[in-house]
């Protein structure tokens, strides 16, 4: 075949596989596994360096033409960049077979052993053979012992890679890894067996002369067209990445997509249960005015026409009627400022949390026979006002938790200023419940003694708050409320509700 012929089988032949890691060290960060990022540096390195090694070839066909012959640094550039291409390939190969990082660290001992080899085989040719014979005898004993295996190895490891690709879905990348195997065999075992004539075994019968004897063709066409079959499902392959962060990212939208139907379900559910709980509040006031102050006021009223009459004709009764009009109107005025006191204490705006705190506790002993014990710690720092009201809320449902259901004689309410945020635990020595059973009452929408309430509040403020009962046990609620909420700080209003 003419030269120029084969310089363009050359410049072809190394623009292949340049082309191939060009694109995986652009391609190959993409991938998710580590293990596949670190296998594709060596395979980028094994293109560029054997890219280089193919062109100093087509360079020295073409000093061959100018009527130069080639110089000793030119066969030692060729000899070196052609085996550290193939001990590139060779770490390709075996970073795709390790498993883990142990395997891989044990991975770098099968270049090194190749390595051992290569050295001690080109020891043997420069004491065996004349100075004559010494480079075709290691350019073939090159392709020998690391061309060869290099390309196997290469190979198996993409067939590894391509059962990874279908464990994941990607069939069609997968398709592409085997064929790139396949490629890279063919490369390594044919591409290589039939090296230049040499004087080393079996280079004096199976060579590059046979080959072109053969099958007509120089093996050099062989080799640029499996380099160009090798790139090709190479960079196709490597599109695989790609598709996996696509992948990713439509999962992570569907994700997100789920997580907002998700909270706009929560919050349709919260705005439910708030609206609920305004319309409790407002009937227990109303039931409270009802019972309490509107019987009082009708009774008062009834004293009243009453006293009309009696005034003139008897005086001393007439007296004695007012005075009990008095009394009622003072308990009716009680009842009214206790009612008004439980929809909003002064104490909260005027003193603070923890006297709001101490000064209900204090109110709960006058009521009910309920001991309550109120302990502070930490300094109380500024804090949001639906914060605090929220926390003075969440404290008062559980102690009317605990009045109404508990059975308890003692009850403990610790506030901790902590550095970001307050925590209340509020613990009783009541009869306590069932925890999993409150659960599939909530979930069945049916009453949970203001559990669920109490979680909202703190939700609102991205505060939390836990549980822990067992029957005969008595409960612990535990509630962390920040000083400051994100959302609060940007709208400037957080609602707060009643009750």
């Amino acid at each position: 075949m003419p030269i120029v012929s084969i310089v363009i089988i050359y410049f072809f032949y190394g623009l292949a596989f340049f082309s191939m890691g060009l694109l995986v060290i652009m391609e190959g960060g993409r991938s998710s596994d580590e293990r596949v990022r670190k296998a594709l540096r060596p395979l980028a390195g094994f293109g560029l360096i054997h890219a280089a090694h193919e062109w100093s070839e087509m360079f020295a066909y073409i000093d061959q033409m100018a009527g130069h012959s080639g110089t000793t640094a030119l066969y030692v550039f060729q000899l070196s960049t052609l085996a550290f291409s193939f001990l590139s390939l060779a770490a390709f190969g075996t970073y795709l077979l390790a498993k883990d990082e142990i395997a891989q660290r044990i991975s770098l001992m099968v270049p090194l052993g190749l390595v051992a080899i290569w050295v001690f085989g080109l020891i043997n040719i420069k004491a065996t053979y004349p100075p004559a014979d010494i480079f075709n005898a290691a350019h073939t004993w090159t392709r020998y012992v690391l061309a060869i295996p290099a390309s196997i190895l290469a190979a198996i490891g993409l067939v590894a890679q391509q059962r990874a690709f279908r464990r994941v879905g990607l069939v069609r990348f997968g398709q592409d890894a085997l064929w790139a195997a396949v490629a890279f065999a063919w490369y390594g075992i044919f591409g290589q067996l039939f090296a230049s004539t040499s004087v080393l075994p079996p280079s004096n019968f199976i060579n590059e002369n046979l080959f072109l004897q053969i099958f007509g063709f120089p093996i050099q066409l062989f080799r640029a067209a499996i380099a160009v079959i090798a790139s090709i499902f190479v960079i196709r392959f490597l599109r695989a990445f790609q598709v996996e962060t696509e992948q990713k990212i439509a999962t992570l939208q569907a994700e997100q997509l789920k997580e907002a139907q998700q909270r706009e379900a929560m919050r349709g559910e919260l705005f439910r249960r708030v609206v609920a709980a305004q319309e409790s509040e407002r009937q227990r006031i109303a039931r409270d005015l009802h019972d309490e102050t509107g019987q009082s006021l009708t009774a008062i009223g009834m004293g009243l026409r009453g006293l009309e009459a009696r005034i003139t004709r008897d005086p001393k009764r007439a007296t004695d009627t007012l005075h009990e009009l008095q009394t009622l109107a003072a308990d009716s005025l009680k009842e009214l400022q206790r009612l008004m006191t439980d929809l909003r204490p002064s104490h909260l705006d005027d003193l603070g949390l923890s006297a709001a705190l101490r000064w209900y506790g204090g109110k709960i002993e006058e009521r009910y026979p309920l001991q309550v014990r109120v302990e502070i710690s930490g300094y109380e720092q500024p804090i949001e006002e639906a914060a605090k009201i929220a926390t003075f809320r969440i404290v008062q449902e559980a102690l009317n938790n605990v009045i109404k259901h508990a059975e308890a004689k003692n009850v403990k309410i610790e506030l901790d200023f902590e550095e970001k945020g307050m925590r209340v635990h509020v613990r009783d020595d009541g009869r306590g419940f069932d925890l999993d059973h409150i659960k599939i009452q909530q979930s069945s929408s049916r009453p949970s003694l203001g559990l669920a309430g109490m979680q909202e509040r703190a939700a609102l403020l991205g505060g939390k708050v836990s549980f822990q009962t067992r029957p005969g046990q008595g409960t612990l609620i535990e509630a962390f409320i920040p000083y400051h909420h994100e959302s609060e700080a940007q709208d400037g209003n957080t609602p707060v509700t009643g009750g």
